[in-house]
């Protein structure tokens, strides 16, 4: 990496945008396969309602043998784990951008810093005018930290991989238990622990009541009340943490070439990916048991047994199926029929922020009590229906987008603001390529 002081007049004038054949399809299509997860994450999770109604109204909405079964393959294989992926890939992204403004001798930092301020800036609008559920603003603010690690070694980023990933989460679990005992005495600290649990149920109540009602404004003014609320949260730190972990785990992937080399990193991809998925199905399945057992009623695991079983277990077990899918993702990508139909999914990727948005706003038209008003009375599965169409359509609206535009709109904006000037649009408008910006 050139330093930046001598280079930062060549930053200004000499980089432009990614030119299209300089992409991947591969990771195109991962951002693309990742994009579709998120949604139906998100749908089954927030836009529903389902993490804001009473524990008694979502298991009566699991109830029926159909729901039992899609609601357990969601959380065992979709929850959480293709945020693994989007993260991953961001880490990714960042790694060739370096290595490109390496190999050209461009100043990379003050482009990258520009960059991450435009998409704070896209975050905090999502975060409070649309949905508190915004990964964007999330991804700026780590992305910052992701400058720290740029000049670090293998081993190094291989370290706080497994410490941000592996043990960061579990002392987390340990010490929102704990660390109110040590400070406060028993007594005090489960008296915490109710009046905290108490707050927070009114806060989702009160989530809930503003979007079922059939006053826009009312819905996102409500909206913006409980991000503000959810900002101050202890937990949000824990997002913080484990987006870090996953942006080095892209980071270092990018370093080993092993998405751009996929056929020499073959064997090594494929003892992550089968290793992966069982270390990872085995990590997760005891926590789906208890909190099956837990939302029946059956039996309520003690606080010490289970905030490691549904917290800091739970949130590894998703970071290690996040790498195992993108393993298979890639081997699976190399052949022939395979990456004819995967590579239907790259136009999503390659519009990912415009996509991300557009999910956002067409799920709360569907929720929404200003919209049809399904919040807090879908099943699992007619939720997922309703992602995978969503997402079906703009698998077709990308293909056709960028059959006449080179960039989505947001991503069009995004870069224009990046560079502050206008970027060309247009198929066949002259923009030369010098360096990434994805």
């Amino acid at each position: 990496m050139p330093d930046t002081s001598n280079s930062s007049s060549r930053a200004g004038s000499d980089v432009h945008p990614i030119d299209f054949t300089e992409r991947s399809t591969l990771i195109d299509a991962l951002r693309g396969f990742a994009l579709c997860g998120v949604l139906l994450s998100n749908s089954i999770v927030w836009f529903s309602g389902r993490a804001l109604i009473p524990a008694a109204q979502a298991e009566a909405l699991a109830r029926p043998p159909l729901e039992k079964v899609v609601s357990n393959i969601f959380q065992l294989f979709v929850n959480q784990k293709f945020l693994t992926i989007f993260a991953f890939l961001f880490g990714l992204s960042f790694s060739l951008q370096l290595s490109r403004a390496e190999a050209r001798g461009v100043a990379i930092l003050p482009l990258y810093t520009r960059r991450l301020l435009v998409l704070l800036g896209f975050g905090v609008v999502h975060f409070f005018a649309l949905w508190t559920g915004d990964i964007l603003h999330t991804y700026a603010l780590v992305g910052f930290l992701l400058l720290l690690f740029y000049r670090s070694s293998n081993r190094t980023l291989l370290t706080w991989c497994v410490v941000l990933l592996g043990v960061a989460p579990l002392l987390m679990a340990a010490g929102l238990r704990w660390g109110p005992v040590l400070l406060h005495g028993a007594e005090a600290a489960n008296a915490l622990k109710e009046m905290t649990q108490a707050q927070e149920g009114e806060q989702r109540a009160a989530l809930l009541a503003a979007l079922a009602s059939d006053s826009f404004w009312g819905s996102q003014l409500g909206n913006a009340r409980f991000g503000l609320e959810l900002l101050t949260r202890p937990t949000q730190l824990l997002v913080l943490i484990l987006t870090l972990g996953r942006f080095l785990l892209g980071l270092l992937a990018g370093r080993l070439r092993v998405l751009q080399d996929v056929e020499r990193h073959r064997p090594w991809l494929r003892r992550i990916g089968w290793g992966g998925l069982v270390l990872g199905l085995l990590i997760t399945f005891p926590g789906l048991v208890v909190l099956r057992l837990r939302n029946a009623g059956v039996w309520t695991p003690p606080d010490n047994l289970g905030m490691f079983l549904l917290n800091g277990l739970q949130d590894l077990g998703a970071s290690i199926l996040g790498v195992a899918f993108v393993s298979f993702f890639a081997l699976l990508f190399q052949r022939e029929w395979w990456r004819r139909v995967l590579s239907l999914l790259a136009p999503v990727g390659r519009m990912a922020l415009t996509n991300y948005l557009v999910q956002t706003v067409v799920s709360l038209c569907i929720y929404d009590g200003w919209g049809l008003g399904l919040i807090g009375s879908t099943a699992v599965s007619r939720s997922a229906v309703f992602a995978l169409g969503i997402f079906a359509v703009q698998v077709g609206m990308s293909h056709w987008w960028l059959k006449h535009f080179r960039f989505g709109p947001a991503e069009w904006l995004w870069r224009s603001l990046t560079y502050g000037r206008a970027q060309p649009l247009r198929h066949g408008a002259q923009a030369n390529s010098v360096v990434s910006t994805d």
